[in-house]
Parts: structure tokens; sequence; C-alpha cells
């Protein structure tokens, strides 16, 4: 027996059944959409990560160079550590001083002595 499908032919399908496959329908069209949706939030996210990263390698890259600027204690060390070193060179010049005066009593006290 032979069955012709056309526009015409009937099909007898129970309530039930045809209720189970439109559940069946919606909860993958939900399921396909859900998952469609948490696919592009996670492109998303891993797309500001990337540009997070790339900013700080070019952070990383530039801060200690100081092409990007410096923090006020920077500059506030490099004053100090100038400060420091001009008292240093002071020190040093007074101590070579010293030991110009040291020679020279050394000197004057070897005349007075012979």
């Amino acid at each position: 027996m032979v069955t012709s499908v056309s526009e015409n032919t009937e099909l007898a399908v129970p309530l039930k059944n045809l209720i189970a496959m439109l559940i069946a329908v919606a909860a993958g069209t939900g399921g396909y959409f859900t998952a469609i949706e948490r696919i592009g939030s996670l492109e998303n996210t891993v797309q500001m990560m990337d540009m997070d990263v790339k900013q700080n390698t070019h952070f990383r890259i530039l801060w200690p160079r100081g092409e990007l600027g410096s923090l006020p204690a920077d500059s506030r060390q490099d004053l100090l550590l100038d400060s420091i070193d001009n008292q240093i060179s002071r020190l040093e010049e007074r101590m070579e001083r010293v030991d110009d005066l040291q020679v020279r009593l050394k000197l004057v006290e070897q005349r007075l002595g012979q």
C-alpha cells in the first residue's frame, strides 16, 4: 500500500504528544538563545581583559622610563636625593680641608720641634 502525501493529507497526533513536542521545541530554542547570549557575554569579557592587558603592558613599559609622568612622592624623593647629594659634596670638601690642615699642622709641629 503506497501512501501519497499532499496538502490534503491528514495526520492524527495525540494532543499530549503535540504539547510535548511544542515544549521540547520551546526548551531547545530557549537553550540555544541562552547559549548564544552567554557566548557573546564571554567574548565581551575577553575583549575587555585583552584591552586591560594591552594597557598594562603599555604602562609597564612607559612608566619606568618616566614617559607617563611621575608621582608627587617621586618628585619629592628626587629633591631629597639632590639635597643629600649636595650635603655629601660639602662634607667631602670639608674632609679635604681638614686633611690639608692636618698636613700643615704636622709641618708646623716638625718645624717647631726642631
